[in-house]
């Protein structure tokens, strides 16, 4: 069995790997590293494993289900902020807006009508709105072509901040594909950033460990890191 040692020690090496990566990935396009962040994927990671990223130096925390963030996040050290990374369904945006700082996948009126309602009073939640630039099936998200209509509807929510937008590249080998679908919510991105200039809409998060250089070449500014921080996942019940 890992030492606590050895885990903080290989955790760290790889954080370190991962940014140096992101750093020459950010140079290679012309672009400074300090424009992308890291965030960590903490789905099925033990709290020990996500408090050795945090002492490593990662701030920003990603979990894809409410419920494991509601069972992992009190056994973890404070000063990292949460996401919510995976699809939400409505009945559980209560509890996402009470455990998370953002929830990067909202993709629909009716589910940004009910985190606003669910958030405490004097509080704002920062929202991502999810785009499936890929158009597949598998995936949730809207499509790009009702990007700017679900915009328009949810900057009129008084408790929600919209900050961007996400989305999962396509599960393909084909660079030039999973590149062109980043391309179109760069573009996305810069357009909704003319209509509504306050600043406010500053995150585009894009790439995972699998894709993220290609994602910061296309104008990432938030990368989604998982199994290159922590390893491969154990099965369940291994």
């Amino acid at each position: 069995m890992e030492s606590a040692q050895d885990l903080h020690a290989r955790i760290k090496s790889a954080v370190d790997h991962v940014r140096e990566e992101i750093a020459r990935a950010a140079v290679n396009s012309g672009r400074s590293p300090d424009e992308i962040a890291l965030l960590a994927v903490t789905k099925t990671r033990s709290p020990a494993e996500v408090n050795a990223a945090i002492a490593a130096g990662v701030t920003l925390l990603g979990e894809n289900r409410v419920q494991e963030a509601e069972a992992k996040i009190p056994h973890v050290a404070g000063g990292a902020e949460w996401h919510l990374i995976g699809h939400l369904q409505t009945n559980k945006a209560r509890l996402a807006a009470k455990l998370f700082r953002t929830v990067q996948s909202v993709d629909s009126v009716r589910l940004a009508e009910k985190l606003n309602d669910a958030v405490e009073s004097g509080r704002t939640l920062d929202v991502l709105i999810e785009v499936n630039v890929s158009n597949e099936a598998s995936k949730f998200g809207v499509a790009p072509g009702s990007v700017g209509e679900l915009v328009e509807k949810l900057v009129e929510l008084p408790a929600l901040r919209v900050r961007g937008f996400m989305t999962i590249g396509a599960f393909v080998d084909d660079e030039r594909l999973v590149r062109r679908g980043f391309r179109l919510l760069r573009e996305i991105f810069d357009d909704t950033r003319r209509r509504f200039p306050s600043g406010q809409v500053d995150i585009l998060s894009m790439g995972m460990s699998g894709d993220f250089r290609w994602a910061i070449a296309e104008g990432s500014t938030m990368v989604r890191i998982g199994t290159a921080l922590f390893g491969q996942r154990q099965q369940r019940g291994a």
